[in-house]
């Protein structure tokens, strides 16, 4: 009796697996890393509703390849140890692509899982260098330029348009936020005598208080400070810079060019620089994107938006073009095939980055980030 409970229980899974097996064959699986609640969620979730209105177009004209294409995100709230999680599970939802993640920390430590299954992930944001620079990921690609030149960028602003000689350089300690000031003083120190670091050093993310760091960069007499991390850290130092009479600049990344960090400075972001993917308002597709964004959402679309929107186009299209869901198909068509997108008309080099793309320099202005002529 038990043996033949056992059987027709054996056989009932068996055919429940067949069942699924045969679902995930008939559609795409679209997987959407990232982060989706916590601190950094309005970097995330862009990003979903970006997947969600390029499925949604390919959806309404029948699939792809003859398959509906299914958008399953994974929140992993831009943390390593919960994006390696997050890679596991989609992993094992067998996705096709994935688009994210989200963080340069939090990609890095993905990135591997994806790797080993032969999964693209392509990101919209993680900017660290050595995610295409090391060669060590060939399935990664980005839709958002490098570190290695925001940083640059970054620098010569501050030096040049704003003419700061000594430059304090503060980080979070992140591989986003440590890559991006490490660049920074780099350019900063090779100026040639232009200017100098006059302070290096790491914060620790999430403290209540930065009145240390503060206070050392007075003491170091810098002219100006560059911080390379994200909103969260970034507002509380501009806060207390304020608040104790310190108004010289403060610059940043794109990890800070988020209309939050606004909303938490409040007053106190006025006037500081964050450089962010260039401006594409000239692009139609741009626009157009937006306002798909605003029709289904009722809202403005959030950072990173353009990049994700574009780097869906992209993985959707190179599908097409490789008239197939096989990984080394799928990675050519990247590198070959050309695709209009709201960041412009691109394709990828053999490092996986986006040829064409860059950044530009903002300022908070009368509470809203605007382009720097």
């Amino acid at each position: 009796m038990t043996k033949k409970i056992t059987s027709a229980i054996a056989v009932a899974a068996a055919v429940a697996l067949m069942g699924t097996g045969s679902a995930q064959a008939a559609e795409i699986i679209f997987g959407v890393p990232g982060a989706h609640s916590g601190d950094l969620a309005s970097y995330g979730l862009p990003t979903v509703n970006a997947a969600k209105l390029v499925v949604e177009q390919y959806n309404a004209k029948g699939g792809l390849l003859g398959m509906k294409i299914k958008v399953v995100p994974q929140d992993e709230q831009c943390k390593p140890e919960l994006a390696t999680n997050a890679a596991f599970k989609l992993v094992s939802e067998k996705v096709t692509v994935a688009l994210g993640h989200i963080c340069s920390g939090a990609t890095k430590a993905a990135l591997p899982i994806y790797k080993d299954s032969k999964i693209v992930l392509m990101s919209p944001s993680a900017t660290n260098p050595e995610l295409t620079l090391s060669g060590d990921y060939p399935n990664f690609f980005r839709t958002i330029g490098r570190d290695d030149n925001q940083g640059k960028i970054g620098a010569s602003f501050t030096m040049g348009k704003l003419g700061a000689k000594k430059i304090a350089v503060i980080h979070d300690k992140g591989d986003y936020g440590k890559g991006y000031a490490e660049r920074a003083k780099e350019a900063v120190d090779g100026s040639g005598g232009k200017a100098t670091t006059v302070l290096f050093e790491g914060v620790t993310p999430g403290a209540v208080d930065y009145t240390a760091i503060v206070q050392k960069i007075k003491q170091s007499g810098a002219e100006a400070v560059i911080f390379g991390g994200y909103h969260p850290e970034a507002s509380k130092i501009v806060m207390t810079m304020r608040k104790r009479d310190m108004k010289i600049p403060f610059v940043s990344d794109d990890g800070v060019k988020d209309a939050t960090f606004i909303k938490v400075a409040g007053e106190f972001a006025e006037g500081v620089y964050a450089s962010g993917p260039e401006d594409y308002s000239g692009n139609p597709l741009y626009h157009q994107a937006n306002e798909a964004h605003k029709k289904a959402f009722n809202a403005d679309p959030g950072v990173f938006y353009p990049q994700a929107y574009s780097a869906a186009l992209a993985l959707l299209n190179a599908i097409e073009k490789a008239g197939s869901t096989d990984y080394d198909k799928i990675v050519k068509a990247l590198r070959t095939e050309y695709v209009e997108t709201p960041v412009g008309k691109i394709r990828f080099d053999e490092r996986g980055d986006a040829e064409g793309v860059g950044f530009d320099m903002y300022q908070v202005v009368k509470g809203e980030f605007v382009l720097v002529k």
